[in-house]
């Protein structure tokens, strides 16, 4: 047994293992088909076995759930089918009574057209005040019928709206999310105040959804190329919507909000920005604490692309003093057993995606820095990519067009049990059919079936936790490369006495000298390690 890691005088926030809570999709307490508080709560006993630090709530205000809460109508009360201000407040206190810190989202970009501050807006006329909120402008041509931008939206078609006395209102997203005007003081001190008013409720810190896009160029400039919605095309803070260099004010003043209330609250940053560079920016001392490494997260299953994303982003956020925050999968993405066993023709080697997803779990988990973990992630759920399309709820099957099927395959609600009454667990019997639809097969990654698996992905992801805590070696540090048998085996040694061995080839290979085996993603073979395998060394 490993030694218990000695007491580092370092905030919880720099190697924390943090657990996102897609709510609708968590549990569900009163059967009507909606994951909610009160379900996240009778489950906070499992979260706390899984071995996570904190948990990612995503947005849990009051909404009209055109993008699954992320167009909040006020940002002061909980959704309805989730509960109530007070339902939050007590499953604040439960988490912590349970060892788990709680970080809500918070949507700063945009807000629901369903919001106050909306309506009293399309009441108040151009040239309003209530309209300096947010981004009006007339538009072009000899009427004002033309967008005043090229810009485009996220989900599809034009980033502009047009309103019944003609002037047009910005959204980087859904016609139902206008954009705020972050050059608005009386914006940024609603802000404050809502970090202030779910600080004094107790939330250990916020994950900030769109970083990057708060601030745009009040010249509204067109773009040369329509689609670069992240700036990829345009020199350092030169894009017109995406990672401005005047974002940064706001986060400094966040900063110092967060920094006067006790026990280490935290900001982790969604920023999808061009570059290692510019996300380090976003995280240098007095601005945000954390932001997530989308390149990691991207990279195929490939030694060299994920090395780089490794030795780039660490490289630069070492340089101002903050830590890697290393994710696999999130509510936005193809979850990883389908990424990495999807073949050229769009078909999913599902078995080939598992054994690299355990792999890159035990990769990911040895890696300097915090990780986060997405719900069903601790299953080793695919993306489920055959759900009607009637059944379709992100808003950019309707925006492309019915072109694009969006991200509903990875929100699946998750199953606790494998019998098929009460939905596997997710709700009471009798009660509703889930929001989206689960698939029969979700019944060989039900919790139940799983405890009860030694060498399931849930035993093996409880182990990596259990491990990443007791070893001294791991969360927060360094890492030095070795040399390793092939190009395509990574290999790397944390101090004291722990190597990580991925092998990304198509051969079995030996393993480095070493005391004693840790742990493996799978099985070894004559004591080699196999193709798509990863294992932990205890060394000298």
């Amino acid at each position: 047994m490993e030694e218990p890691r000695p007491v580092i005088e370092s905030p919880w926030w720099r190697d924390a293992v943090i657990y996102q809570v897609y709510i609708r999709s968590f549990a569900d307490s009163d059967g009507d088909g909606i994951g909610d508080l009160a379900g996240l709560a009778d489950r906070l006993g499992y979260l706390r076995d899984l071995g996570v630090d904190a948990l990612w709530i995503n947005p849990w205000y009051a909404s009209p759930q055109v993008d699954a809460g992320y167009d909040v109508a006020d940002y002061r009360a909980i959704e309805p089918a989730y509960g109530s201000v007070a339902d939050a407040e007590k499953l604040i206190e439960a988490a912590h009574e349970h060892g788990l810190r709680v970080i809500p989202d918070l949507v700063p970009n945009h807000l629901s057209s369903q919001h106050a501050w909306f309506r009293a807006a399309l009441a108040a006329g151009p040239g309003s005040p209530e309209r300096d909120r947010f981004v009006f402008r007339p538009g072009r041509g000899r009427d004002g019928e033309q967008p005043p931008t090229n810009w485009r939206a996220h989900f599809g078609g034009s980033a502009w709206t047009r309103v019944e006395d003609g002037e047009w209102y910005l959204h980087l997203f859904d016609p139902g999310q206008p954009d705020v005007n972050w050059r608005s003081a009386e914006v940024r001190a609603e802000f404050s105040d809502v970090l202030r008013f779910w600080f004094d409720r107790g939330v250990d810190g916020f994950r900030v959804d769109v970083a990057h896009g708060l601030v745009k160029d009040p010249a509204l400039p067109d773009l040369a190329d329509p689609s670069d919605l992240t700036g990829a095309s345009l020199g350092p803070g030169e894009h017109p919507f995406a990672d401005r260099d005047e974002v940064q004010e706001i986060y400094e003043s966040w900063r110092r909000i967060a920094d006067a209330y006790p026990g280490a609250r935290m900001f982790v940053a969604e920023a999808w920005v061009p570059s290692p560079e510019r996300l380090a920016r976003y995280v240098s001392p007095g601005r945000l604490h954390t932001a997530f490494n989308f390149d990691f997260l991207l990279a195929p299953w490939d030694p060299a692309a994920l090395r780089e994303a490794v030795d780039v982003t660490t490289g630069y956020l070492q340089a101002v003093g903050a830590p890697a925050t290393w994710v696999l999968e999130n509510h936005d993405v193809v979850r990883a057993p389908s990424r990495y066993g999807r073949r050229p023709d769009g078909t999913v080697d599902v078995a080939l995606g598992a054994r690299r997803a355990r792999a890159a779990l035990l990769l990911t988990a040895a890696l300097p820095g915090g990780m986060y973990v997405y719900q069903g992630q601790e299953l080793g759920l695919p993306q489920v990519d055959d759900l009607p399309d009637d059944a379709l709820r992100d808003p950019t099957w309707e925006r492309s067009g019915h072109t694009e099927r969006g991200r509903d395959g990875c929100r699946v609600p998750i199953p606790w049990t494998a019998a098929s009454a009460g939905h596997f667990g997710f709700g009471p019997v009798g009660g509703a059919a889930p929001w989206l639809p689960q698939p029969d097969r979700f019944a060989l990654w039900a919790v139940d079936v799983e405890s009860g698996e030694a060498g399931s992905t849930l035993a093996l992801v409880r182990a990596v936790l259990e491990r990443r805590r007791a070893l001294p070696a791991l969360g927060e540090g360094t890492l030095t490369w070795l040399s390793a048998p092939g190009d395509a085996v990574l290999a790397f040694r944390r101090d004291p006495g722990f190597v990580c061995v991925v092998n990304l080839s198509d051969d079995a290979v030996a393993l480095p000298s070493h005391e004693r085996v840790l742990l493996t993603s799978g099985t070894l073979e004559a004591g080699l390690l196999p193709p798509d395998t990863a294992v932990w060394l205890a060394v000298d």
